[in-house]
Parts: C-alpha cells; sequence; structure tokens
C-alpha cells in the first residue's frame, strides 16, 4: 500500500469512530481561532484524548465529520516517514474530498515530533491551505529550540500532564461533598490512592494492581527506547540509560548529584562520559520524564551551580520501575504537589527549592519575586514540626516572603507566627 492510501485509510477509519466517548478533562482547547495550537506532555497523558474532545466539541458546534482531517504518527506503517512524504497527507485528502476546500478543514496531527523537520510542513500548510491546525508532541523542544525558530510565535501552546486530582475523582466515579464528614473521609482515602495508582489515564482505568504496573513498565520502556534512545541517537548500551536514569528516580525531591552517578557508574566498569550523563538528563526533562528544579537565588551563578531537584511525570512511574521502597508514601506526596504546582503554572511564574541554614521544598516565584513558600510533610508531629516550620521561617526571613503553606496528608491548621501565620492544609483539599 502506498503512503496516500495510508493516510486516506487513517484519516477515513479515524472518521468512522468520532464522536468519540471520553472522560472530560480539565483543559480544553480554543476552537475555530484559526491558529496552530500545539500540545505537549508525557506519553499517554491524555493528548490524544484532549484532540478528541476537541473533535467532539467541533461536531457539536455543526463541523462535519468530513472536515476533520486526523493523523496519528506513531502508527507503524508511517515509522520510515520524511518530512517530504508529508504532502500526502494534503493530496490524501484531496482526492478523498475534492469537492471540500483545504481552508474547511480541522488539521489534527498527533505526535508529530517524530517526523523530523515536521515544522516547516506545518507552518507552509497554515500560511498556505488551512487556518486551524493541532498538533501533539512528546518532547518540550516542541516549545524552545525547534518549534520557536521555525513557527517564529505562531503557535498557541498549551502543555499537558497525567490526571490532576479533581480528574482522577472523575474517571473513578468519586462524587462527595467535602463539607460534611463522610464527604471529606471519603476526599482523603481517594487521595492517598490517587498518590499510590498515579494519575496516567489507562493505568487509572486498570482492573488492578498487576495490569497497572504492567502498563507503567511500557510507557517507562517506550520513552527510554523511543524517546530517549532512538530519538537522540544515543548509542551507549540501553541497560546504561536505564540504570542511570532509575538512579535519578530513587533520588527524586532531593537533590541530585550527576557526579555521584557518574562514580557510581564507573565503579562499576561501565563506561559513559560525564556529559554524557548531563545530556541523558536533559533529555529526559525534555521527553517530561523529570521535571527539574533549581535551588533559588539571587545570583544566577550560585542558582545554576546548584544542584537540582528532579521530579518525576507521575510518582506511580517510578514506583513501577524501581524496587518496592520501605516508605514512599513522603515522596509520592511531595512529587504529587509539586505536579500540581506545574500543572497551575502561569507564564510569569516558576517554581524553586529553597536551602541555606534550612530548606523550604517550594518557593513560588511571581514576576521575578518570591511571592510563596510551601513545604510538604505527611504528618505534622510535635518532633518535626519545628524542623518543617523552621524551613519556612529562615526562607521567609530571607525572601521576605509572607504567604506559607505546609501540605500534609490530612492534617489542618493555623500555626501563627510573629509576622504571618503558617496554613497547613490536606492535599485532597489543596488540590481540589
Amino acid at each position: 500500500m502506498n503512503l496516500r492510501k495510508i493516510f486516506q485509510s487513517i484519516i477515513a477509519l479515524h472518521q468512522e469512530e468520532i464522536p468519540m466517548s471520553l472522560y472530560e478533562r480539565a483543559l480544553q482547547l480554543p476552537i475555530n481561532e484559526q491558529n496552530i495550537v500545539t500540545v505537549t506532555g508525557v506519553r499517554r497523558c491524555g493528548k490524544s484524548s484532549l484532540m478528541g474532545l476537541t473533535i467532539n466539541r467541533l461536531l457539536a458546534a455543526g463541523v462535519a465529520k468530513e472536515q476533520i482531517l486526523y493523523v496519528a504518527f506513531d502508527d507503524e506503517r508511517l515509522s520510515e516517514m520524511q518530512v517530504s512524504d508529508c504532502d500526502e497527507i494534503l493530496q490524501a485528502y484531496r482526492e478523498m474530498y475534492p469537492d471540500r476546500p483545504l481552508k474547511e478543514v480541522y488539521m489534527f496531527f498527533d505526535e508529530i515530533q517524530l517526523v523530523e523537520g515536521w515544522e516547516l510542513f506545518v507552518l507552509r500548510t497554515f500560511k498556505s491551505y488551512c487556518k486551524n491546525i493541532y498538533v501533539t508532541g512528546s518532547t518540550a523542544q516542541m516549545l524552545s529550540g525547534e518549534m520557536s525558530s521555525a513557527l517564529r510565535g505562531w503557535p498557541d501552546e498549551y502543555r499537558t500532564f497525567p490526571l490532576g486530582f479533581n480528574e482522577y475523582l472523575a474517571f473513578k466515579q468519586v462524587h462527595a461533598n467535602r463539607f460534611t464528614e463522610d464527604g471529606a473521609a471519603l476526599l482523603a482515602h481517594s487521595f492517598k490512592e490517587y498518590i499510590k495508582e498515579g494519575g496516567f489515564p489507562q493505568a487509572v482505568l486498570a482492573t488492578g494492581e498487576t495490569q497497572r504496573t504492567k502498563i507503567l513498565q511500557t510507557y517507562f520502556d517506550t520513552m527510554l527506547f523511543r524517546d530517549m534512545i532512538e530519538h537522540y541517537r544515543i548509542v551507549a548500551a540501553p541497560n546504561v540509560v536505564r540504570y542511570f536514569l532509575k538512579r535519578v528516580m530513587n533520588n527524586l525531591t532531593k537533590p541530585t548529584s550527576v557526579n555521584s552517578i557518574y562514580n557510581d557508574l564507573k565503579s562499576q566498569g561501565l563506561k559513559v562520559s560525564k556529559d554524557s550523563l548531563y545530556l541523558w538528563l536533559d533529555y529526559a526533562c525534555d521527553i517530561f520524564l523529570f521535571h527539574r528544579v533549581q535551588k533559588y537565588s539571587k545570583s544566577i551563578v550560585k542558582q545554576t551551580s546548584a544542584l537540582s531537584k528532579y521530579y518525576v511525570t507521575d510518582f506511580s512511574l517510578a514506583k513501577s520501575v524501581l524496587l518496592p521502597q520501605s516508605d514512599d508514601s513522603g515522596k509520592a506526596l511531595e512529587n504529587a504537589v509539586y505536579v500540581h504546582l506545574a500543572t497551575k503554572l502561569k507564564r510569569d511564574e516558576q517554581i524553586f527549592y529553597f536551602n541555606e541554614e534550612s530548606e523550604c521544598d517550594f518557593v513560588i516565584v511571581r514576576q521575578d519575586t518570591p511571592d510563596e513558600l510551601i513545604q510538604v510533610c505527611w504528618e505534622l508531629t510535635e518532633e518535626n514540626t519545628p524542623r518543617e516550620t523552621g524551613g519556612i521561617l529562615t526562607a521567609a526571613k530571607c525572601l521576605g516572603c509572607r504567604k506559607a503553606k505546609i501540605i500534609t496528608c490530612n492534617q489542618e491548621q493555623t500555626i501563627p507566627g510573629n509576622n504571618f501565620d503558617i496554613e497547613v492544609l490536606p492535599a485532597w483539599k489543596y488540590m481540589l
């Protein structure tokens, strides 16, 4: 079968499947804005479903099925596709609907980063034929070097994550009144299940722990081999790359030393350069496996030279590939809080950590000014409360912040201070 016929088959089959039965997500993509809408995020977090929901809304608004052109580039029949082949998509559609001008079409290109050089094709199509184009990809590079240089400010950018707690409740069909005792208890229980199961939609809907673990391990393997080793042409043995990523996962929420991991690999006789490890870590962040949080400092030199902390895009992913941990609930909670903060992040906001005389987990910087301090602790006790509040108070004194929260599993109170109060909130309530 030639490429044009393959595209016609893909387009026709998708048209037969719509509208699709999908769970709603908190994020909605715009329609009829006459722009290139880009959606990025880790694999399997729901980017394709987000496109499907957008298509459903278009159909509800009166758009005909024949106006939907959808191509998923992770189809194995397109594995050898070059950017020079992309015109076959347009020709395939023209043959299918010769009386339908391309300007009336809504084009959806899923996982398009798999076609090297795709940017110029999309830009040319947008300028010459079609004003409503949606693209998804599993790499942050779509929003930086690759995309920005080619498209020069055209895209309307959106970043997706696995399910937030609200979305998880909807997927699980949990309905509870947070203001009643029974409702609060149910939400607290559901949150513990959420940080255990994670937010990948397919994994959330799995029928059991064994199936869920297999799904997550498959996701990790796909990220390892296809998104990292193949995409970035890593020549090192896959087992070395896998070990490196697992080492980073094992140190989540703590400052991570690449040099320490390098020495460990060296001691085992595994040959890899230190520069390669730094590149691999950058790649892992580019594909949204990890998220980097730098130490806050007024000095750019000190900020960039200090060790960074890393969070995984979903803690369930780390649990599925690491040996069982004796107690990872604290890490899971802090990771969940980070992801929640990242999903709410605005363009003028950044997340850092503070670590001078004591540590504060998160410093939220708004318009280049430290604005809010957040500490995460599974449970406040008489023993650890001075340490947790001390981190906030030290950071507040150094940074001039007066807004502070401690996020716990299920505690709520106000800790009074001299200049400001510290609000203690249960995570389930904080994330609703």
